[in-house]
């Protein structure tokens, strides 16, 4: 026999919430199969079989939230026991009885209600025990064990909106990426649902959709921490540039032109080349602090803010002042689509020595950001928007961007920051050093 325990997915997690099973007592599981997914502070991920065997007992409940190193299943390997993983903390007493959700620790508070109960463990001498019951369809949970074709493809915060509200995911179109469903398509049918009895007669006043209160998802709990503790304890403050992109808009399109001979290159992908360059000339901000002292990162590993669904994660590309243009922007895109998707990794998010966030492509002049603890800066980049400049004296149409860093007044100074914006600008203004 072989326990799954709650995995330890990052050197600060506490806690993971059994998102779904993938697998269901009776079922064939090889080793490196996935057989669960589990929500961390940062992401749904999926957790992997350590042994070959046969799932022999789910031990907790879809929903239920359990401390690191946890059992969560049994597998029957046909060897000894064994433990799957290396959990960081010890198994709490009685942690292997097979728990019903009603008896979820207040943590679970937030996951539906209607959490699939974990089925019994199958006689020694009886055949393989039949397939736990599948979730309600208010859950639109697919039942456990089935094929990745067969089950629903839906975002945690829609399956508990979907539970709150009783809709049914089954009938449901995804808006999100490869057609998964998210909390804007539970909400439209939410809204859908409540205008379909509304008498003729309704006042004309009344509201578009019932209010509604969601509870924090376990991202956006860290973030709002997180980002409290960063504004209460580091000292921000911020400078700001303005930039004259004509030259980097136009080897952008130069580089387009090229086809399929290059990957795409975005703006943004400008902006985290440029800014690996920049940080190797100016430390102070590739830095943290460490209580009475700071750390000078000798790599740059790049976060950059990808927005989700339910809050904001900062994949990271590591070593990005020894990548090309090009193999920036293909791991950018690469880690964007992996975030959006659920599929990251801790070692993709944890890390970062600063931080890019850009909201350009959403049309925003500029803005100021929060600095991700325990980097010391964070730039915020805004769009290149089309504005009168003069140039030798004459009045004209260039593009210009905006960018802003927030730094932590106790790891540099603004003379610092404003050396560091001066090499950003000289770059993005003379754009053929990104080649070299």
């Amino acid at each position: 026999m072989a326990k799954v325990t709650m995995p330890q997915m990052g050197f600060d997690m506490q806690e993971g919430t059994l998102v779904r099973w993938l697998k269901a007592p009776g079922d064939p599981v090889q080793r490196g199969e996935p057989i669960a997914e589990v929500e961390t502070d940062k992401a749904v991920v999926e957790i992997e079989s350590f042994h070959s065997g046969v799932v022999k007992e789910l031990l907790i409940g879809e929903g239920q939230t359990v401390p690191v190193g946890t059992p969560i299943a049994i597998i029957d390997t046909g060897e000894a026991d064994a433990d799957v993983g290396e959990p960081q903390t010890e198994a709490p007493a009685g942690a292997a009885a097979p728990a019903a959700p009603a008896a979820a620790p207040a943590t679970t508070a937030a996951a539906p209600a209607a959490a699939v109960a974990p089925a019994p463990a199958a006689a020694p001498a009886a055949p393989p025990a039949a397939p736990a019951a599948p979730a309600p369809a208010a859950e639109g949970a697919p039942p456990a064990g089935q094929n990745g074709a067969q089950r629903i493809k839906a975002s945690p915060l829609a399956r508990r909106l979907a539970a709150e509200h009783g809709i049914s995911l089954q009938g449901l179109t995804g808006s999100g990426p490869g057609g998964r469903i998210v909390k804007q398509d539970v909400l439209a049918a939410v809204a859908q649902a409540a205008a379909a009895p509304a008498p003729a007669a309704a006042p004309a006043a009344a509201p578009v959709r019932p209010d509604e209160v969601v509870p924090l998802s376990r991202m956006r709990q860290t973030i709002a921490r997180r980002m409290s503790e960063s504004k209460q304890q580091a000292p921000h403050f911020y400078v700001t540039m303005a930039i004259d992109m004509d030259r980097a808009m136009a080897l952008r399109e130069e580089i387009k032109a090229l086809g399929d001979e290059v990957p795409p290159v975005s703006v943004n992908d400008l902006v985290l080349k440029a800014t690996a360059l920049a940080l190797v000339r100016h430390p102070s901000l590739n830095a943290s602090l460490e209580g009475d002292a700071i750390r000078y990162h000798g790599a740059v590993h790049l976060a950059m803010a990808v927005a989700l669904e339910d809050g904001l994660i900062t994949p990271v590309i590591r070593d990005a002042h020894a990548k090309s243009l090009v193999e920036i922007a293909r791991e950018a895109r690469e880690l964007a689509e992996a975030a959006r998707a659920g599929r990251l990794k801790p070692e993709q998010y944890q890390g970062g020595t600063f931080t890019v966030s850009n909201l350009g492509m959403f049309g925003v002049e500029d803005f100021v950001a929060i600095i991700n603890p325990p980097q010391g800066a964070i730039l915020a980049v805004g769009g290149v928007l089309e504005q009168p400049v003069v140039r030798n004296g004459q009045l004209t149409v260039g593009r210009v961007m905006r960018v802003t860093v927030s730094a932590d007044h106790r790891v540099t100074d603004g003379a610092q920051v404003a050396q560091f914006l001066q090499d950003l600008k000289a770059i993005l203004e003379n754009p053929l050093r990104l080649l070299l």
